[in-house]
């Protein structure tokens, strides 16, 4: 579930963000654009066992090849537009990672991944997600996947193209984005 703490009249800057993010080191936190902090609550096994399956799936195809780099739910992006967003798994052209500062790579890097997933957790709101990929595509993500294992249905989002839904997929493919990989859309699902 996220909760959402909106701040009026109060712009947080990225060194009170940090101090929020480390004086609660056992939360996760994001920001919108708009300034609103908020909070993510914490998975439950199955979605813990799920999301560690698509990272590692994600992680052996790019350590396969030279193209880009992986980052778990962990990490932490700002985004174009201000907001500060730690998708599920994502990745990011080798050149454009190669392009940040090692203070930048260090920090929140200061980027749209190309590539996003998010996956719903029984808690997550489906609506506040789909807006959470719309966010991501108009800040320059070049793919996203939002799956839901509750419905077995993934929505492929796509810059400037409307969103495909797949149902009960199989496998599902990074297309040009990512070359060469394939999720193994059973796994996640089961």
């Amino acid at each position: 579930m996220v909760n959402t703490l909106t701040i009026h009249a109060l712009k947080i800057s990225n060194s009170e963000f940090d101090r929020i993010v480390k004086a609660n080191p056992d939360w996760q936190f994001e920001q919108t654009a708009a300034g609103e902090l908020v909070i993510v609550s914490p998975t439950g096994g199955s979605s813990g066992r799920r999301n560690s399956n698509l990272t590692r799936q994600l992680d052996t195809w790019s350590s396969s090849n030279n193209l880009g780099v992986a980052f778990d739910s962990s990490t932490l992006f700002i985004l174009p537009n201000g907001a500060k967003r730690s998708p599920d798994a994502s990745w990011v052209r080798r050149e454009r990672w190669e392009n940040l500062t090692p203070e930048q790579q260090d920090g929140y890097p200061p980027l749209c991944p190309d590539f996003v997933v998010e996956l719903r957790s029984p808690t997550d709101n489906l609506n506040e997600l789909r807006a959470k990929m719309q966010e991501y595509m108009h800040n320059g993500a070049r793919l996203g996947w939002l799956i839901d294992p509750q419905t077995r249905q993934v929505e492929i989002y796509r810059s400037e193209q409307a969103v495909e839904i797949l149902n009960s997929p199989n496998t599902i493919s990074g297309e040009d984005v990512l070359p060469g990989f394939v999720l193994d859309a059973i796994a996640i699902f089961s």
